[in-house]
């Protein structure tokens, strides 16, 4: 090999370590007395932090989930093919309690627990976060029809992924989806148009199309649709009891920025089979727990993709050297490095504060429920948006290497954006805390409350306090401040 070709100060790759030895998620257990987890975060941690996982992360990024519509006979099978890659993480992350489990946990703190696991395995790739987040939110929403409840929340909980096709009830264990957004509504789910038709036996036919339905190879869905009562949510699986395939077609895949691993497609219902979840007339009431849990979900994913960000700047400072000194001695640098460490840090309490919130709220602490239903708005809004800044200043410490796909620096900035999207975007996580202090004035009350914890211990934060308090004076300009009162 030719002598100019000698690779030196080049960084080695961040493979094999502990991705639970972060000081922030210790100290969220310690705090709640949750240190019983503390031991299997750490086995959670040396599995997501290996050169294997990490690899099966690149893996299920770089293939792509692909839509067969048909198959060589001419047959519609309308079935997505995931890399086995993706079916490992998937069978990992339900191992791990990461899904449905956390109803049926009995041991103390189950979604703060399950929060930091998630958060640990989450380094290795966001893309099947989705279903499995959504298997987690699914099961209070679920519980508005207690028989549908007692069949399948027991098979939304089990450890044991099972991806075959097949009736539900006859499946190991099943994952969960939602299908909301239609293409004339977007987050304005009450302008649907997709019908449900009563039919004698309890049943409903449901017939329209969805814009997006993530993880659309989901055993069963929770769908919005128009009743003769009006907006309804319904539980519809892919297969029906009888092991017929129920009536719907995937039309295509959407090609999105990131979450390459995650098939999102359009789906059309023509005729499909559901039974309704809850009331008549109360589709959104019925499904907005699910939509807050997923709403947890979207800050705990912003801050572990804040937390990669700093670990991998940080690995790059402390290895490569420039103009005479390592990256990560020389004090613009560690300003920068330092930044990055604070806003994930915060941005990772915040979440673990809200699954530990969760808890109290589940155990019927209303006052938790108050602050929890404001405060996942707040977040939702504030730690999913700082993402992408935070995702671009990280990768510019790699410098032209951090703009290099091998990097995965790439893959994190294009994933940054979505936390924001998903579960309602920008103005509409501001106008809902607006919703919330409107509807429940004991939310607000309940977050200045917690505030009023810390006061005198900063002078910044009382300052911020009083322009917070100042914000809500003028109440007919709210609406058109609202990002800046929520932000």
């Amino acid at each position: 090999m030719s002598a100019t070709h000698v690779v030196t100060n080049q960084v080695p790759p961040l493979v094999d370590f502990d991705a639970a030895d972060y000081p922030v998620i210790l100290e969220a257990l310690h705090r709640e007395g949750a240190d019983h987890a503390v031991e299997e975060l750490h086995e959670v941690g040396r599995l997501a932090g290996s050169a294997a996982s990490l690899e099966l992360g690149d893996l299920a990024e770089a293939h792509p989930p692909v839509l067969h519509t048909h198959d060589r006979y001419g047959n519609r099978i309308d079935e997505v093919k995931y890399d086995p890659s993706y079916h490992q993480l998937m069978t990992t992350a339900v191992s791990l309690g990461l899904h449905g489990a956390v109803w049926s946990d009995p041991r103390p703190n189950p979604h703060l627990t399950r929060a930091a696991r998630s958060s640990v395995w989450g380094i290795t790739d966001a893309g099947h976060g989705c279903p499995i987040s959504m298997t987690y939110a699914v099961v209070p929403a679920l519980r508005a029809n207690a028989d549908l409840a007692a069949q399948y929340e027991p098979l939304l909980s089990t450890l044991e992924y099972d991806p075959s096709l097949q009736a539900p009830l006859s499946k190991r264990g099943l994952i969960a989806g939602m299908s909301m957004t239609e293409k004339q509504g977007g987050s304005d789910v009450r302008a649907n148009r997709t019908e449900a038709v009563p039919q004698a036996d309890g049943s409903y036919r449901i017939t329209g199309h969805k814009w997006f339905t993530s993880a659309p190879m989901s055993d069963v869905l929770l769908v919005l649709a128009q009743a003769p009562g009006g907006l309804s949510c319904f539980f519809l699986p892919r297969i029906l009891p009888d092991g017929t395939r129920n009536a719907m077609a995937i039309q295509r895949l959407k090609d999105k920025l990131g979450n390459h691993s995650n098939a999102s497609g359009e789906v059309e219902y023509d005729n499909a089979t559901a039974w309704l979840v809850g009331e008549e007339g109360r589709g959104v009431p019925t499904i907005i727990e699910m939509v807050n849990m997923t709403r947890l979900d979207c800050t705990l994913g912003s801050a572990t993709g804040m937390r990669v960000g700093v670990q991998q700047a940080a690995h790059h400072a402390a290895h490569r050297s420039a103009f005479g000194a390592a990256l990560a001695d020389q004090p613009l640098m560690r300003n920068v490095l330092a930044d990055l460490a604070v806003e994930a840090e915060a941005s990772t309490t915040v979440a673990l504060w809200l699954a530990a919130l969760t808890d109290r709220a589940v155990a019927g602490d209303e006052q938790a429920a108050d602050l929890r239903r404001i405060s996942l708005a707040v977040s939702k809004y504030y730690v999913c948006k700082r993402g992408p800044i935070h995702a671009a200043e990280a990768l510019e410490c790699l410098g032209g290497n951090g703009y290099v796909e091998d990097s995965r620096m790439p893959r994190l900035y294009r994933e940054a954006p979505l936390m924001s999207v998903w579960e309602g975007s920008g103005n509409v996580a501001a106008l809902d805390t607006l919703r919330a202090m409107a509807r429940q004035p004991q939310t607000l009350q309940a977050l200045l409350d917690e505030l009023e914890l810390a006061a005198g211990a900063d002078a910044n934060l009382d300052a911020a306090v009083l322009r917070l308090k100042d914000a809500f004076t003028d109440v007919d300009s709210l609406q058109h401040r609202a990002r800046t009162v929520v932000g």
